[in-house]
């Protein structure tokens, strides 16, 4: 057992790759397979730089909404977070030495929590954003946009965001796509959209196919995750490739808590020189959100 695949048992969280996407996806999935060339020690620099409060825990503590393969979401157990993210996170624990725990919480309400110190950070496919980074200072990893969804067949016909003036559109409560149907708004003139917000992705999933709304704003990794996947491909479908208003992810620490920031981007910056980060990405088939430096704050 190499040391990333020890770091990876220590989180709690169980690592699952997919190969060539989701068909591959489903299968490591059933076998819990898990098989990394190399390994990662621990950088007692980046280490260094970890709070002492943190290194005497022991671990970091990070709150997701696991609704959001192929980033995060529950294993067939129903308490196992797997996905790229999880991956990611004990990678990154693993460069520390330290253990990442990824715990789930209400993502609309996960900036605050983290403020208040209930957590250490926000590690949930979160839009890295110039109102946001009054908050939380961000840790930026993937690169990507937002795509529309609807039930299979597109019965009512859905071309672009102009065409979701007038109807219901369900999204996720507190995230980025929540704030875009709102900026809208102001050019469906008399027939605004319609928003329902709800607590989680899965929830806003729900109302699409059961036909309570017409389309649902996602990120475009799980929205393509959603189509080719074999389990629910019959249900959902992408207007297009179209990708609208291309941010970056990023882990969201405390402003007030600027070493863990930095020991974070510093294990970052190390896994994509050494290929790990890559090799991950890969084999989630996110290739395409790849980014080439460890930056901070470097949201639209």
């Amino acid at each position: 057992m190499n040391i990333l695949r020890r770091a990876l048992a220590l989180t709690g969280v169980l690592a699952v790759f997919a190969v060539g996407g989701c068909d591959a996806a489903m299968k490591n999935e059933e076998s819990g397979g898990l098989d990394l060339t190399g390994s990662i020690t621990a950088d007692q620099t980046l280490r260094a730089v970890l709070p002492q409060s943190i290194r005497d825990r022991g671990f970091i503590r990070l709150v997701t909404d696991a609704s959001y393969a192929p980033m995060e979401y529950f294993a067939a157990d129903g308490r196992t977070i797997i996905g790229f993210e999880p991956d990611l996170a004990a990678a990154l624990g693993a460069v520390l030495g330290i253990r990442l725990e990824m715990v789930v919480g209400d993502f609309a309400t996960s900036l605050e929590e983290v403020k208040k110190g209930t957590y250490d950070g926000v590690f949930s496919s979160m839009t890295d954003s110039a109102e946001r980074e009054k908050k939380a200072d961000f840790v930026n990893y993937f690169s990507t946009g937002t795509a529309i969804l609807v039930q299979r067949g597109n019965p009512r016909g859905i071309r672009n965001l102009s065409d979701l003036c007038g109807k219901t559109v369900a999204v996720e409560a507190g995230t980025y796509q929540e704030g875009m149907l709102a900026r809208r708004q102001k050019r469906c003139g008399p027939d605004p959209i319609v928003v329902s917000a709800l607590k989680t992705n899965a929830d806003a999933l729900v109302h699409l196919r059961t036909g309570r709304a017409v389309a649902v704003l996602n990120d475009f990794p799980p929205a393509s995750y959603l189509v080719n996947d074999a389990r629910t491909n019959m249900y959902y479908q992408l207007v297009s490739d179209m990708q609208y208003e291309t941010g970056l992810f990023g882990i969201a620490v405390s402003k007030s808590n600027p070493q863990l920031r930095d020991a974070l981007r510093g294990a970052l910056q190390r896994l994509i020189n050494t290929g790990t980060y890559g090799e991950l990405l890969k084999r989630w088939g996110l290739d395409s959100g790849a980014v080439t430096q460890a930056t901070v704050n470097a949201g639209n």
